[in-house]
């Protein structure tokens, strides 16, 4: 039960703690010595909840939706409003510690890792976040993540992550750095509009779209996406690491995250996944069913035997990736790791064998951008529709 009695703290902080100190065991295990959160950090998380992206939210408030658009097209141009020159001018004034080559170094290694990147980001990391409740419910009310709307919305999160991740993508004029800020703007929409419905719980829930889930969606995309890609058998060297960590630190920041929870090192970052996840409220039925529709989501663009293998194939890699505890929360069934031993056996033939060859990584890519665009070729014309 949740040990909080601070009236002002969401109950959903902390709220099985029993359940989340089980569920966050295995980060505990690989964050290292003083993985415990400190008293100030706890409060820090806490307040978390009740902390929107300000600067965002300021654009929002001021710009109507019907030309919030066509401003981020426009950038601070000369006679826009002070809002979105204030919203640009702190965009551009990048942070010290960024380094363009530790960026284009973590960008490649993203490209590298091929289709072992969507299988864990999919079936790992995003699926692993629904085991909690925690951010769930404005995925619910905005129907992006159920249904049929479930292989859209994964293939436009794939467009955005490969713009991220392309040669350049994060400059000030490359599409990533423009998806990305979008992609905040849209946030800072979703929870005003939540905000401002009276069915919106805030005493359970906190603000819709918060700091807390922010940063914990960023460890998604950066400490939990190492982890399970090692699980595949994939070869993430200390160098590519701590790229693919400051990648997504920039990343992080640009999307509005508190400079106290970007991750930066590999150890941080398992640091703070834990200390999120150990305040984490259990699964519900938002779990259940944005886990159904994503085990499900290719049913409508294939069929027969192709839909059977794909259902079981995301099963299979799923129970390697998260484990049997999580399948059972997530109201999955259990299937045996045939797929997830397939990929670390191929895996050390790629991965760890042509990938040292010199020459490797060149090869590695190519064949990455050969997957990737098989997949959107699958995926194309029901989502064209």
């Amino acid at each position: 039960m949740n040990t909080h009695t601070d009236p002002r703290v969401p109950s959903r902080f902390a709220a099985d703690r029993t359940w989340s100190e089980r569920a966050a065991r295995p980060l505990r295990l690989v964050a290292g010595p003083g993985a415990d959160p400190t008293p100030a950090e706890s409060a820090a998380l806490a307040a978390g909840l009740l902390r929107r992206d300000e600067l965002a939210a300021e654009l929002v408030r001021a710009v109507r939706p019907g030309e919030l658009h066509r401003a981020l097209v426009a950038g601070p141009a000369a006679d826009a409003p002070e809002p979105v020159r204030a919203f640009f001018d702190a965009v551009s004034r990048r942070p010290s510690w960024v380094d363009d080559g530790l960026l284009a170094r973590g960008a490649e290694a993203c490209r590298a890792f091929g289709m072992d990147a969507g299988l864990v980001l999919a079936y790992g990391s995003l699926l692993g976040g629904y085991r909690t409740s925690a951010a769930l419910e404005p995925l619910v009310r905005t129907g992006r993540l159920a249904g049929g709307e479930t292989l859209r919305r994964i293939q436009e999160t794939s467009l955005w992550w490969r713009a991220v991740t392309a040669p350049g993508g994060l400059a000030p004029d490359g599409e990533g750095f423009r998806l990305t800020l979008h992609v905040r703007v849209m946030h800072a929409v979703v929870n005003a509009r939540l905000e401002a419905d009276p069915t919106w719980d805030r005493a359970l829930r906190g603000l819709p779209v918060n700091q807390y889930d922010q940063a914990s969606t960023l460890g998604v995309f950066s400490t939990s996406f190492l982890l399970h890609l090692r699980l595949l058998g994939v070869r993430v060297s200390r160098a590519d690491a701590a790229a693919v960590m400051h990648l997504w630190s920039y990343v992080g920041w640009l999307m509005g995250v508190d400079e106290q929870w970007l991750p930066h090192t590999e150890r941080r970052g398992r640091r703070l996944l834990y200390h999120f996840l150990a305040h984490d409220p259990p699964p519900d039925r938002n779990s259940v069913a944005l886990a159904r529709a994503l085990i499900h989501m290719t049913d409508d663009v294939t069929d027969g035997r192709r839909r059977l293998y794909e259902r079981e194939r995301a099963l299979s890699v799923s129970c390697w990736l998260l484990g049997p505890a999580a399948m059972r929360d997530l109201g999955l069934p259990y299937r045996p790791p045939w797929y997830g031993l397939a990929r670390v056996a191929a895996n050390l033939l790629v991965s760890h064998g042509l990938g040292r060859l010199p020459g490797g990584r060149a090869r590695l890519l190519a064949r990455s951008e050969r997957q990737a665009e098989a997949q959107f070729r699958r995926w194309g014309a029901t989502l064209r529709s």
